[in-house]
């Protein structure tokens, strides 16, 4: 089994564009408030903020009243940017990365659905809270028998909008043997061809 990954342009109805833009924002929102939290518990109490803090910190917040525009979108892409900010610091603790910087809004975003979180019926993506299914060229077709099993929808800062579907692929893709053979002389640059 490969995990692979298909990216294609779509274009959204202006409701699908509406929901789709709130819930970028939720999510850089999220994130955001997320590593705030995690930076300013680090400089005054010297203490690490887990993702499961991070979550319930996100239940918090969606109680408050100011913030309760954050019901409106679905509640998987903003677990799943809680996640990718836990990566990001698991990255930076273990040096292989920067600390986590703050996501800004002129850089578009992104949203990662996971399967409870979307449908795919019939070769169309029905994201959670969207009626219609999301209007995608598709520029090639999957491989047959691959579902999706993440999604994710990203906007550009020029407001272009695509979509990476990954799929597990369990098709046998092995090689098959070759009786040929090639050889390379890197002294006399020479190319020899042995059949």
């Amino acid at each position: 089994m490969v995990e692979k990954a298909y990216k294609f342009r779509f274009y959204p109805t202006p409701e699908q564009e509406s929901l789709l833009r709130r819930t970028l924002g939720c999510v850089r929102l999220i994130y955001n408030k997320a590593l705030a939290a995690r930076t300013t518990a680090w400089y005054e109490n010297k203490e690490r903020v887990s993702y499961k803090q991070t979550s319930a910190m996100l239940t918090l917040w969606k109680k408050q009243e100011d913030l309760d525009f954050l019901t409106e979108v679905s509640s998987v892409p903003l677990q799943q940017g809680l996640r990718h900010l836990q990566t990001a610091f698991t990255n930076f603790f273990s040096g292989r990365a920067k600390y986590p910087n703050f996501k800004k809004k002129r850089n578009g975003g992104s949203a990662e659905f996971t399967k409870s979180a979307f449908k795919w019926k019939d070769g169309q993506v029905y994201l959670a809270k969207c009626a219609e299914p999301l209007p995608i060229r598709w520029s090639r077709q999957l491989p047959l028998g691959c579902v999706p099993t993440t999604i994710t929808v990203k906007l550009d800062p020029s407001s272009r909008w695509s979509i990476s579907l990954r799929v597990n692929d369990t098709r046998n893709l092995l090689l098959k043997p070759v009786k040929k053979q090639i050889g390379i002389d890197a002294r006399n640059y020479q190319f020899s061809y042995y059949q």
